[in-house]
C-alpha cells in the first residue's frame, strides 16, 4: 500500500516534496505573509506495520532552529493520546522521523494539537455553567470570536490569556486545566479564588492562526505579542479588543501563557525593564516565582530569558505593557515543546496533561499569595 500524507484539516501544516516507497521528504509551510514557521501537523496513511522515514527538510530556516536538537515528534493513533517518537533525530537542517506505525492511519504533530473544534467544545461546556459569564470581546480578521469567560466575584481582577502564538498549543491545554479547576464547585482553592478574585479568561487569543496551522502569527502575518503598545483593527483586532476590555476592568494580576521551542524547562518572564518599575511589583513577581517553584516540581527559576536593562523593556509585549499600563503584576509563563529535562517523561515528554497540572499549580500559587496581592492593590494609587 502506498503511503499518503495530508494536512488539509484544522491546524494542519505540511507540504509533501516527494515520496519514494516508505520514505517521504517534507517541508513546513510558512505562516501566511510571514517568514515564521515551525509548527507541523499532518496525517500519515498506508504504512501500518512498516518502518517509514519522514524527513522535514527545511528546519534550518525555521523560526527557532535551536528547538530541534533533543526534540522528539508527537504521534497519535486516536488524536487523544499523543506519545513521543523515539526515532526522531536532527542533523544538517533536517528533522528525521523514523518509526513503524501500528495502524494504517496515524497523526503526527510538533506538539499535541488543540483544535478549534475542541476550543468550541470547551467554551460551550463552560459557558453553560451557572456561575460562568460568556462574552465575545470582538472578532478576528477571519471573523472568529475572541471568546472570554468570566468567573468569580472578588475584588482582585485577574486576566488569564493564551495562545497569542497559535502553534504553542500547550497554552490552551494549560487554559483547559485552569478552567476545569476554577469551575470545580467542590475544589477548596477554587472556591476561595472565586470569592476573592474576578477572573477574565481568554483561552485562545489567535483563532485564525490556530485554524490556519500557523506557528506565531494571525491571518495577516502579524505577531500579536508585538502589538500591545498600538493594536489596530486592521492588523491586530484580537489584541485591540482584549486590551480595551482590560482598560474597562483594570488588571491586578495577569498571566500570558506560551511555549518555548528551545529551553527544556518551565519558567516565567517578567517586566523588569519597564520605565515605571516599582519595588512592590518586583517583590511580588519574585515571591510568586518562588512560591510556584516550591509548589510544583515541574517549575524552576534557573533557566529563562535574559533580563532587560532598566528602561529597556520591549513595550510592545503584553506582559510589559500591562505592568506599565496598570501598575499590576503580569507575567509570561513558558512551557517546553521538548520536555522538562529536570523531570523527564520518556513516553510523553512535556504533554497536555502536564500542562493542565501546571495550571493547577499556578492557581495554587496565586491562592497562597492572595494576602500579598490584596495588600498591593490597597497600596496602589487609584487609576
Amino acid at each position: 500500500m502506498t503511503i499518503s500524507i495530508s494536512s488539509a484539516f484544522d491546524a494542519g501544516n505540511i507540504r509533501v516534496l516527494s515520496t519514494d516507497g516508505d520514505t517521504a521528504e517534507l517541508e513546513i509551510v510558512n505562516d501566511h505573509n510571514s517568514d515564521f514557521y515551525q509548527w507541523f501537523s499532518f496525517r500519515l496513511a498506508g504504512a501500518g506495520g512498516r518502518e517509514v522515514t519522514l524527513k522535514i527538510t527545511n528546519c534550518a530556516g525555521s523560526a527557532y532552529p535551536h528547538g530541534w536538537p533533543d526534540y522528539r515528534a508527537c504521534m497519535s493513533l486516536d488524536r487523544e493520546d499523543w506519545t513521543r517518537i523515539e526515532g526522531t533525530s536532527y542533523a544538517d537542517g533536517i528533522l528525521t522521523i523514523r518509526f513503524t506505525p501500528e495502524t494504517d492511519l496515524v497523526w503526527l504533530a510538533y506538539f499535541a494539537p488543540y483544535s478549534m473544534e475542541r476550543h468550541h467544545d470547551l467554551i460551550s461546556t463552560l459557558a453553560a455553567l451557572p456561575d460562568v459569564t460568556y462574552r465575545s470581546l470582538g472578532m478576528s480578521l477571519d471573523g472568529q470570536d475572541i471568546d472570554c469567560l468570566t468567573i468569580g466575584h472578588g475584588n482582585l481582577t485577574v486576566w488569564l490569556y493564551g495562545r497569542q502564538h497559535p502553534g504553542e498549543t500547550m497554552a490552551e491545554w494549560w487554559m483547559e486545566g485552569a478552567l476545569e479547576k476554577l469551575t470545580d464547585p467542590d475544589e477548596p482553592v477554587a472556591r476561595v479564588l472565586r470569592r476573592e478574585c474576578t477572573f477574565h479568561v481568554v483561552p485562545n487569543m489567535n483563532p485564525d492562526g490556530s485554524r490556519r496551522g500557523h506557528l506565531r502569527t494571525n491571518a495577516a502575518g502579524v505577531n500579536l505579542n508585538r502589538e500591545w503598545h498600538a493594536p489596530s483593527a486592521e492588523r491586530s483586532p484580537e489584541v485591540l479588543c482584549v486590551r480595551n476590555a482590560m482598560d474597562e476592568s483594570g488588571v491586578d494580576y495577569a498571566m500570558d501563557i506560551h511555549g518555548d521551542e528551545a529551553i527544556p524547562a518551565n519558567f516565567l518572564a517578567g517586566f523588569e525593564g519597564i520605565p515605571s518599575l516599582t519595588e512592590r511589583q518586583s517583590a511580588l513577581f519574585a515571591k510568586f516565582s518562588a512560591t510556584l517553584e516550591r509548589i510544583s516540581p515541574d517549575f524552576q527559576t534557573r533557566q529563562g530569558y535574559e533580563i532587560p536593562a532598566p528602561g529597556q523593556a520591549n513595550m510592545s509585549m503584553s506582559t510589559t505593557q500591562l505592568a506599565e499600563r496598570f501598575g499590576c503584576v503580569s507575567m509570561t509563563l513558558e512551557m517546553p515543546f521538548k520536555d522538562n529535562f529536570d523531570l523527564p517523561d520518556e513516553m510523553y515528554g512535556w504533554s497536555p496533561e502536564r500542562s493542565k497540572y501546571l495550571a493547577g499549580s499556578c492557581l495554587d500559587a496565586l491562592h497562597a499569595m492572595l494576602p500579598d496581592f490584596k495588600a498591593a492593590k490597597a497600596q496602589r494609587k487609584p487609576g
